[in-house]
């Protein structure tokens, strides 16, 4: 890496390069004698883009030679809390954790941070307390991002729905407030209908059906997440909106995560952008830092060579903030903002096997 402070880490990384996309399935019980013990909290496994970064996570184990124990908090934090308890009495190393409450999780990394035990972060940042690092892309970019794009599509005038994720999450206040700053700055003639939905496709969909039944007008989509792309395309068929971008009745849609497929539905006209979260980097780094902690290596904010930047987020908190970038069918460059092609190799989503 370019900083000074991790040259000695250099090796480590290399070693992760042979990485595939195709990872095995998760373990809960992968032991190897001699080997760092760490364990990895999954927050759910019922989601495309979570259920791709548990296939990851067990080949960035093997690569690094780290032993493994795995749990599935299933987005409540007493089961990750419970969890915690597991690792600690399992004798881990390290753990790697992706809290979907930021808030409600300070008292286990307090307890973990007792034990002496290092914790990663991926996806998401504690409200409070101490982790050895966050794993995380910018998230206030993914809706920076969105609001480009869909400002630049509706000629910065018309109606656009939000659906939110969940707001107890750094991430769906991130998104939300990034998209709702941009829009009142660079398109103020857009009017913007923000919609929680604590990251539950169910409730986007209905709530969607909702909105557009009140204003059959609206002509942008904001999903937060592909949680709600299975559901937006059926209300969408429904009202009879699903057509083609050249269709003068198409609404844009823009949603946030990369996984297959997203990157199907735009390049069959379904929907038309997305910000490509890197699964397989969020598994890949995680282990890499956990590594690094049992290893004794510090770190200071800068650029890293994996195209990323780590940022000082308050004491005790430092964010490797990791490339995402928006996913279009034309590749093209809306409101400043570059776009890479929804068939580019390059996407972790079009590499899955």
């Amino acid at each position: 890496m370019r900083l000074r402070a991790v040259c000695s880490a250099v090796a480590a990384l290399s070693a992760l390069a042979l990485l595939t996309a195709c990872g095995g399935d998760a373990q809960t019980t992968s032991t190897t004698s001699g080997k760092p013990l760490v364990g990895v909290d999954y927050p759910r496994s019922d989601t495309d883009f979570w259920n791709s970064y548990i296939k990851y996570t067990p080949e960035a184990a093997k690569e690094l030679g780290l032993s493994l124990k795995t749990t599935n908090s299933q987005n409540d934090v007493a089961k990750l809390t419970a969890n915690a308890q597991t690792f600690i009495s399992q004798g881990v190393k390290g753990v790697a954790m992706a809290p979907q409450d930021t808030a409600a999780v300070a008292p286990t990394l307090t307890q973990l941070e007792a034990k002496k035990i290092p914790v990663v972060t991926v996806d998401t940042r504690p409200d409070t307390g101490k982790v050895y690092m966050v794993v995380r892309a910018d998230n206030r970019a993914y809706g920076e991002k969105a609001c480009q794009y869909l400002g630049t599509k509706l000629g910065g005038k018309g109606k656009v729905v939000m659906l939110q994720g969940g707001l107890d999450s750094i991430n769906g206040r991130d998104r939300t407030e990034a998209f709702n700053e941009c829009m009142k700055k660079n398109y103020p003639g857009v009017t913007v209908f923000g919609e929680a939905t604590n990251w539950d496709g169910a409730v986007a969909a209905q709530k969607l059906q909702t909105r557009l039944t009140q204003h059959p007008d609206i002509k942008g989509v904001y999903m937060q997440s592909s949680f709600a792309l299975s559901g937006t395309l059926q209300v969408l068929k429904q009202k009879g909106l699903l057509v083609g971008p050249k269709d003068k009745k198409h609404v844009f849609v823009v949603s946030n995560d990369g996984i297959p497929e997203e990157l199907k539905s735009i390049a069959e006209g379904k929907i038309d952008a997305t910000v490509s979260q890197p699964a397989d980097q969020y598994a890949k780094y995680a282990l890499y830092y956990l590594k690094a902690a049992i290893d004794g290596k510090t770190f200071a904010p800068g650029e890293t060579d994996h195209d990323s930047t780590i940022i000082k987020v308050r004491d005790g908190v430092l964010e490797d903030q990791l490339s995402a970038p928006l996913v279009t069918a034309d590749g093209g460059t809306y409101g400043g903002v570059p776009s890479v092609k929804s068939d580019s190799t390059s996407l972790w989503g079009n590499n899955l096997g």
